[in-house]
């Protein structure tokens, strides 16, 4: 149990460090921008080729589309309950907060997914804790950037990351204890989950972001990043 615990913080810890860097840039720019467009890259892949089509093969459609719509719509209500109006004017702070918060509902899936591959095999392959690392660190890096240029503290931004970062690694944990030998239809839920919580995240904040910072080479900086994360996929 220790392992996995260890195996989610080392995989989380992107999340502190893209903190530490957003901190530091304190406003937002056409690099913040391209890095968000590479992230949204790796999280599309992830998306297409181990989540959906993972909990496609072990559950079936309708499970996927259970889990797709629940990680949708617990998305979609989260970002109202922090006060985001439909069709009004984001804020950095709101896309800050928004982006967090997309990263914790993707985040704690995809790190109990962690935790189960090492409970099921033995151990975790370097792909895959890679594809992890490297999807995280953009989110991070644009939320803080975000927050910082809105005036948060960065004491407080740091600490909403490592928050985060925390409860994927207990994810981890519960991945392995919880999900070893689970019925394939809670598996295949908890993967559509995490896509569909990504996908709504995506549409809803990262990307907008991404090129409102970064302009049209956001298009080809999300590419870069889904082929980087489809070829680590690939590698494991």
């Amino acid at each position: 149990m220790l392992e996995a615990l260890l195996w989610g913080l080392l995989a989380c810890s992107s999340l502190v460090i893209g903190a530490l860097i957003g901190v530091r840039v304190h406003k937002t720019g056409e690099a913040i921008g391209l890095l968000l467009g590479f992230g949204a890259g790796t999280l599309i892949s992830a998306v297409s080729f181990e989540l959906a089509d993972e909990a496609l093969r072990v559950g079936g459609p309708g499970w996927l589309a259970l889990g797709l719509a629940g990680g949708a719509v617990t998305y979609f209500l989260g970002s109202r309950a922090l006060g985001r109006r439909h069709g009004g004017k984001q804020d950095a702070a709101a896309a800050g907060t928004l982006l967090a918060l997309g990263a914790l509902l993707d985040g704690v899936p995809e790190s109990a997914a962690l935790g189960l591959s090492l409970a099921q095999g033995g151990e975790i392959g370097v792909a895959l804790l890679a594809a992890v690392f490297v999807s995280n660190l953009p989110e991070a890096v644009g939320s803080s950037a975000e927050l910082r240029s809105a005036g948060r503290p960065a004491s407080g931004i740091i600490r909403l990351w490592a928050g985060v970062a925390v409860a994927g690694a207990l994810a981890s944990l519960l991945g392995y204890v919880l999900l070893d030998g689970a019925a394939d239809e809670v598996i295949a839920v908890v993967q559509a989950f995490a896509a569909g919580a990504i996908l709504t995240m995506l549409a809803d904040a990262m990307m907008p972001d991404a090129f409102k910072d970064g302009g049209d080479a956001v298009g080809l900086a999300t590419v870069v990043g889904f082929a980087v994360a489809l070829l680590l996929s690939a590698a494991g």
